[in-house]
């Protein structure tokens, strides 16, 4: 079953998201996962989960949910953290 990924992104410096995002897309593709969308916050209607503000989204697929694990967990995904951390906080979520 088709697995989604969430992204809740709240960015903390710009030059350390620019080069997350240059590499990270190879770590997903490796997994058998796709970026189908990114996107900016227009608008937040409703907050009553009290989530923390978010500047920007990504939308992974992947096949399956043991692909998106497999993937997180991954040692390529694990040496981004450093950059991750530096770039932006975030809130990722899987979806069926």
């Amino acid at each position: 079953m088709t697995t989604r990924l969430f992204g809740l992104i709240r960015l903390v410096d710009a030059a350390a998201f620019d080069e997350y995002r240059s590499r990270v897309g190879t770590t997903v593709e490796k997994y058998g996962g796709m970026v189908v969308h990114r996107g900016t916050l227009a608008h937040c209607y409703w907050n009553e989960l009290g989530c923390g503000a978010f500047d920007t989204f990504v939308e992974l697929q992947f096949p399956t949910l043991a692909d998106a694990t497999r993937w997180a967990s991954s040692e390529d995904y694990q040496n981004l953290l450093q950059v991750r951390e530096q770039a932006m906080q975030l809130t990722l979520f899987a979806i069926n």
